[in-house]
């Protein structure tokens, strides 16, 4: 799949494509709400269940979130929209909406993302980025500050984390905002630079729900999740981006500026 156009044509007075996107992901968005706030009072499930409910549903109709945002990537007032999102996201965690405060926290990620991408100029530049992530991440969860912050203040890492909630208990699945910023810049990449975009969405997923039954499977606290999102963008697209920095400094790789 190649780059997702932000404008459909559509017959006179008919919402636009983009439009009709971004309202699905507000629908989206609210569902998820939903479940946030009432899944603590369904029945509960074994633990192997949660697993797969979280991997399998949880996951992908959360990240789907990005996808339908992708209009959104280009614009030149996304950092506006991102500090929008999180304020929003402020007042509902004030308001005690735990439920909407998660939901606005996706969307405070994922746009955050997508502003990161608007920096970088060449794909090479993202190859960079999935190359050099991974690294960061596996020291930041074993011996730097993501480890001290889920020992030493968990409370701290469950405010900011987004959470997957499961059926009939107050614990959940997590996953910190770099996991979702990370998902969110691939993702744009994918379409800015005209990669393979389903099949990246649907490798990093992958990734990640194989992360998760990994952490329950040899029964430990949790993974690195951004080895998992960078193998999940390199492995369908290696072809392209190998040809990409084969090609550097000929300019067929670099993203339009925009107006």
């Amino acid at each position: 799949m190649g780059r997702v156009a932000a404008v459909l044509r559509t017959p006179a007075g008919a919402p636009q494509a983009s439009d009709r996107v971004l309202l699905a992901a507000a629908a989206l968005l609210v569902a998820l709400a939903a479940w946030d706030a009432f899944a603590g009072h369904l029945p509960n499930v074994a633990e192997h269940w949660d697993i797969v409910l979280v991997a399998a549903v949880l996951f992908p109709a959360t990240f789907l979130v990005p996808w339908l945002l992708l209009p959104l990537a280009a614009s030149r007032w996304l950092l506006v929209f991102t500090l929008v999102a999180g304020a929003a996201a402020g007042l509902l965690d004030l308001a005690g909406l735990e439920g909407g405060f998660n939901s606005a926290k996706i969307v405070a990620f994922t746009l955050f993302g997508f502003w990161f991408v608007q920096m970088l100029e060449a794909l090479s530049w993202v190859v960079l980025v999935a190359a050099v992530i991974p690294w960061v991440d596996i020291a930041s969860v074993y011996r730097g500050p993501t480890r001290v912050v889920v020992e030493e203040q968990p409370g701290v890492f469950e405010r900011i984390a987004v959470s997957f909630s499961v059926p009939g208990e107050d614990a959940a699945a997590r996953l910190g905002p770099p996991d979702v910023i990370f998902f969110a810049l691939f993702l744009a990449a994918a379409s800015r630079f005209g990669l393979r975009l389903g099949a990246t969405w649907i490798a990093m997923v992958v990734c990640l729900s194989t992360t998760l039954a990994l952490t329950y499977a040899f029964d430990l606290d949790g993974l690195p999740a951004l080895p998992a999102l960078s193998v999940g963008f390199v492995l369908p697209n290696a072809d392209l981006l190998w040809r990409a920095c084969r090609t550097k400094g000929r300019g067929e790789h670099r993203a339009p500026r925009q107006p």
